[in-house]
């Protein structure tokens, strides 16, 4: 479903960039894919990046547009009539120009999105002010969906721009996301939802196991040196965590010459999760 919403809501995304750009463009929706937050970071790099912020609702969790900063400054120079050149160098932050534009770009995509949902759910996006240069504080573990759209000018090489939903604030609509889209033609709902499934078994997570957590005084802790021994302590079986959930205890032993931990009990799953 949520594939069938990207594909309704680029063809409005084509109209809001050409606003901008005074050209004819191109825009499609790119498959989606479900990540953690640190990956998709990670994948964007260092970059100059545009996080324009969308409350969704009365969900706490934010959507996010993603922009690259590049685009940005393209799309400020077509604005006031230039040719859709960046500035060389590209600057280290957003100017007072290009902050307002990354905002006003927010605003102008709520109406399409909030239409382009209004089959799942009325959810009232709306924009929220801030720097655009803001990385959100997401926990890195955090699962997300990430919508993305490719926008061009004829042949030319596409920008993407990306729509972020952290799966959290996705939850209250999860039936009405895994429901099928029926169609004149066919029912993709099959291949959409097998595809879906994939991505999110693809997604990956920390799995640690604490030995110990020995506690020392500040005295003693500025009063260390090398070859000094820390005396800890631990039972036969520990903690291991995936994330920040505690998946079960396991006894600490090797395998294949390797330190490993065998997992000797799981902590009941909670069906929350599971939706």
């Amino acid at each position: 479903m949520l594939q069938h919403l990207s594909a309704r809501l680029a063809k409005a995304l084509r109209v809001v960039f050409e606003g901008l750009a005074r050209r004819p463009l191109r825009c499609w929706a790119e498959p989606v894919a479900v990540q953690r937050f640190a990956d998709y970071r990670a994948e964007r790099g260092n970059a100059l990046t545009a996080w324009q912020p969308l409350a969704a609702g009365s969900a706490r969790a934010r959507a996010h547009v993603v922009l690259d900063g590049r685009h940005v400054f393209e799309l400020l120079d077509c604005f006031f009539g230039g040719e859709g050149e960046a500035p060389q160098p590209l600057p280290a932050e957003f100017t007072p120009a290009a902050e307002t534009l990354v905002a006003r770009i927010g605003q102008a995509i709520v109406a399409p999105l909030d239409s382009a949902w209004e089959p799942v759910a009325r959810i009232a996006f709306r924009a929220i002010e801030g720097h655009a240069g803001n990385v959100p504080e997401a926990g890195g573990d955090e699962p997300v969906v990430v919508t993305r759209f490719g926008v061009a000018q004829g042949e030319q090489k596409p920008v993407w721009v990306d729509i972020v939903y952290p799966v959290s604030a996705l939850k209250p609509h999860a039936a009405s996301l895994t429901a099928k889209v029926h169609d004149s033609s066919t029912d993709v709902e099959p291949a959409w939802r097998s595809g879906l499934t994939r991505a999110v078994m693809g997604v990956t997570f920390p799995v640690r196991s604490v030995l110990a957590e020995p506690v020392v005084s500040l005295g003693r802790l500025l009063d260390l040196k090398a070859g000094d021994v820390i005396p800890i302590e631990f039972g036969p079986e520990v903690p291991v965590m995936v994330a920040q959930r505690r998946l079960g205890t396991g006894l600490v032993g090797t395998a294949n010459g390797r330190a490993a931990v065998r997992l000797t009990s799981l902590e009941p799953l909670d069906a929350e999760d599971l939706k």
